[in-house]
């Protein structure tokens, strides 16, 4: 325990469970994969742990304790002694469930304010860096799931469209357009099955690879017809809830 004096807070919503957020603190390759290569961490009171960052800055500590999935602390300081010495400050980490995901706090203590107000933006970066860590991996399977939402929309029989929706959507997902507002399973369903009557032959198809930021997927796409000649195209942005599943999908056309 130091004996801080001044305190740096800052709260964080990360679209995934708690219990895979926690892994980036006991897992040493995801640990690596949030602060950089030549990271490490030993996730038990009196483990070592090492941030590297790219510019070859370290920052040494000591993991104080850990409550998997909801705490863990640790001392925080750089080996150079430069700005905050080794043991010179200390870091708790907490993870609450949240409807969406799970909600990180972060507490930051410093025996001077100088030391906390150099380190105001470097969490507000690293924590973004940190939510996105999490999402590569939570959304590692983002192309297959954007692709399975095509094929449902390209499926002319309903039941085994209705199945692919169900696997990879949320309870009540929605969808938007310039042709749509759909917000519900059952709408979707029947909006589908519309689809499938006035267009009969449409396909979806995705073209290109997908980009995912935090909880956001986008996916270009082209409409396809019976003929296989393109009658449209445009570019998708989902929503994925803390599951991965799709929660919600605006369609921009071209």
């Amino acid at each position: 325990m130091i004996a801080s004096t001044v305190r740096l807070d800052r709260t964080i919503l990360i679209h995934a469970r708690p219990a895979i957020v926690f892994e980036f603190f006991t897992n040493a390759e995801d640990w690596a994969s949030w602060w950089g290569a030549g990271s490490r961490i030993d996730a038990r009171p009196g483990g070592q742990l090492l941030i590297r960052h790219p510019n070859g800055v370290e920052v040494i500590g000591e993991v104080i304790d850990v409550r998997a999935p909801e705490r863990i602390v640790f001392t925080y300081g750089y080996a150079s002694g430069s700005s905050i010495p080794p043991s010179g400050s200390q870091v708790t980490i907490r993870l609450d469930n949240h409807p969406a995901g799970t909600l990180l706090q972060l507490t930051h203590e410093f025996t001077d304010a100088e030391a906390r107000d150099q380190h105001v933006q470097g969490w507000r970066f690293q924590l973004s860096l940190f939510a996105n860590a999490v999402a590569n991996k939570v959304n590692a399977s983002a192309a297959e799931t954007v692709d399975r939402w095509f094929a449902a929309w390209s499926d002319p029989q309903a039941t085994s469209r209705e199945v692919t929706l169900a696997t990879i959507t949320s309870g009540e997902p929605a969808f938007y357009d310039r042709f749509s507002s759909i917000a519900g399973s059952e709408d979707l369903k029947a909006h589908l099955a519309a689809v499938h009557k006035f267009m009969p032959g449409m396909r979806l198809e995705r073209r290109g690879d997908v980009r995912h930021c935090q909880s956001r997927v986008l996916a270009d796409w082209v409409a396809l017809g019976v003929d296989g000649q393109e009658r449209g195209r445009g570019t998708n942005l989902f929503v994925l809830d803390a599951d991965s599943r799709i929660a919600e999908v605006t369609g921009f056309w071209a």
